[in-house]
């Protein structure tokens, strides 16, 4: 009888796994509470391939965490580049948060990285840069205070998504920024 193939193990796919199914278990349970057994549950992997990949927890979820982030980072990226285009109005904004909060993944990974970021400095850092890079987007249309009363503003339009069963409505949210920014040359839409 001939030897039958055997299945070639791939260790970074085995890695991304465990990252991937960690992230997603820091997003529900919060960064705190994941475990070893949770993260190979979720990946579908031994237990031992957790201590494989990671030499303790805090690594694990360092890597998961980095995963989150670079999620957050292609949202920041975008929203730069499509107030280049659009423009840094409150319409612009306020279509461009309606369109990110469509993606309820891409919201719950921002809190899940800002939620860690209370205990941890090094999260701290990233997560009021991208206030900072926010409000330097709208600074040089709108000044500084503005800009950064906006910034604080949408991050607490990103908290309710998360508490509430429904999103703001982009008209309210538009009004809002018009009333932050200081433009009262748009008219007010009902979406």
């Amino acid at each position: 009888m001939p030897d039958s193939p055997r299945r070639r193990r791939d260790p970074q796919a085995r890695r991304n796994a465990i990252v991937l199914a960690a992230a997603e278990l820091i997003v529900e349970v919060g960064v705190d509470a994941i475990t070893h057994r949770m993260v190979a549950a979720r990946a579908e992997v031994p237990l031992g391939a957790t201590t494989q990949y990671f030499d303790t927890l805090d690594d694990l979820r360092e890597a998961a965490l980095g995963l989150l982030v670079s999620h957050v980072d292609v949202q920041m990226q975008r929203m730069r580049e499509t107030l280049a285009v659009e423009g840094a109005t409150p319409e612009a904004i306020a279509g461009f948060l309606a369109r990110a909060m469509a993606d309820a993944a891409g919201i719950e990974a921002d809190r899940a990285v800002v939620t860690a970021a209370v205990h941890d400095p090094k999260l701290r850092e990233l997560a009021r840069s991208w206030s900072q890079d926010f409000a330097a987007v709208l600074e040089p249309v709108h000044g500084p205070e503005r800009a950064t009363a906006a910034a604080v503003f949408l991050d607490g339009v990103l908290w309710h998504s998360q508490i509430d069963d429904a999103p703001l409505p982009r008209h309210i949210i538009e009004t809002a920024l018009a009333g932050i920014l200081g433009d009262d040359s748009r008219t007010t839409r009902e979406n």
